[in-house]
């Protein structure tokens, strides 16, 4: 009963502060709540999209929409310097190492095949492709040349510009004095990448005599060399 009362109570409270409220109202406006309430009713259902983009709550919300597309350009700009870096060449070989501490040799270098051409062994030969250090002739970051014994032994390191590093491997007849002759996998590729020339070399490594296909897959895998393996690979393929 008690309960009932208070609820009562509360009613008559709120009737009363709504009629104040009202009457307020159209005393300073002199446009009663039922009209307003009527002709907002209306004008949303005239053109609710209208003023639906004109209640400052959709200006907000535009503004958050805005966001997600301010903040995809803020990332792009971000991004754009990450991505143009990793576009950037890696350089090549010749730029990425400074050759002038090493001891320089002058050798006239042209290029041969594993093919009867160079070798006078065919594909069916038993020792085709079979250099004199017993290693498979290879065309890679590090690949098989043939030089003068005397001048570069067996195991030598060379970096030849314009064709990479070179790691004496095998002889020849003709090949004596500062000759140095350059490994390629066919005719095509020793006249459209090389040729003769007459170049500076630089020395690396004097070998000792010796060289196992161990000694030339480590070379061609360090981690640390891939980089310019790739590049190398894929220029050579294209």
């Amino acid at each position: 009963m008690k309960s009932l009362k208070v609820v009562t109570t509360r009613l008559m409270m709120m009737v009363l502060f709504l009629t104040a409220l009202s009457t307020t109202f159209h005393s300073i406006t002199g446009v009663e709540v039922k009209s307003l309430v009527s002709s907002i009713y209306e004008k949303v259902n005239e053109n609710s999209e209208r003023f639906y983009l004109s209640h400052p709550l959709t200006s907000l919300g535009a503004g958050f929409l805005s966001i997600p597309k301010a903040l995809t350009t803020v990332a792009e700009k971000e991004v754009a310097p990450t991505k143009a870096a990793a576009a950037t060449k890696t350089p090549a070989l010749e730029d990425a190492f400074d050759w002038s501490k090493y001891p320089i040799k002058k050798v006239v270098a042209t290029g041969y095949t594993a093919g009867y051409e160079s070798t006078g062994k065919d594909a069916n030969h038993p020792e085709y492709g079979i250099t004199y250090s017993g290693v498979m002739v290879k065309r890679d970051l590090f690949s098989t040349v043939a030089a003068d014994l005397d001048v570069f032994p067996i195991g030598t390191i060379l970096f030849i510009p314009g064709y990479g590093y070179g790691v004496v491997a095998d002889k020849g007849g003709a090949i004596k004095g500062n000759r140095v002759d350059l490994y390629y996998e066919t005719v095509d590729d020793v006249y459209n990448h090389w040729g003769k020339k007459e170049i500076d070399v630089y020395v690396i490594e004097m070998g000792d005599g010796s060289l196992t296909e161990t000694d030339l897959q480590l070379l061609n895998e360090d981690k640390a060399m891939q980089v310019f393996r790739q590049q190398y690979i894929k220029s050579e393929q294209n």
